[in-house]
């Protein structure tokens, strides 16, 4: 087996410790919490489906592949809980440094088509990485409402915190925020945060 090969079979072995990683949004109907990696397919068929929400036309390879690598980082640097400030501290520094050792495992060309799109996420540059951010926000807000709040209520998450959050939805679909807001209004009411 050729150098390149090894490496990227490499690479698709070490992500698949990304379904090892739980999060603190529960499944639907009031399941189990997911993992990383339900979440990034989850987001990724979601994206698909809703890319006519889109603000601006997306390329959708790039959509859909940063939908799927965005969480990988946590294999080593864990998941950042959205509502957790004290986490949110070190997070940077932490997905840094999973970022270049995990990346760092495949062909440099490949590694840096990863980081590129990672960091774009990260950063917000692209209309791709606003869409993206805007299905990051809407999958777990829709597991959240479909569980009547409760994620939100074990935290004791407030309304302003999840607004704070969803802000960046807007960046990447307004019609998208408008549904966001629609279901925030929705779970006020109910007392859900």
């Amino acid at each position: 087996m050729d150098e390149r090969l090894k490496k990227q079979l490499e690479f698709a072995l070490e992500i698949d410790k990304e379904k090892n990683i739980f999060r603190q949004t529960s499944l639907s109907g009031h399941g189990r919490k997911e993992n990383d990696a339900e979440h990034a397919w989850h987001m990724a068929v979601m994206a698909y489906l809703l890319r006519e929400y889109s603000n601006e036309e997306v390329d959708m390879t790039k959509v859909l592949m940063t939908c799927l690598i965005h969480d990988i980082v946590e294999i080593d640097a864990g998941d950042t809980y959205a509502y957790d400030d004290t986490a949110k501290q070190s997070q940077k520094e932490r997905e840094d440094a999973a970022k270049e050792r995990i990346f760092s495992m495949l062909p440099e060309d490949q590694k840096a088509e990863l980081t590129a799109l990672f960091d774009d996420f990260e950063e917000l540059r692209t209309p791709e990485a606003r869409f993206v951010r805007a299905m990051d926000n809407l999958q777990p807000l829709l597991l959240n409402n479909s569980n009547n709040g409760d994620d939100w209520k074990e935290h004791g998450v407030t309304a302003a915190q999840v607004y704070r959050r969803q802000s960046e939805t807007k960046l990447g679909s307004e019609k998208l925020f408008e549904v966001t807001d629609a279901i925030l209004q929705e779970n006020i009411r109910k007392g859900n945060i």
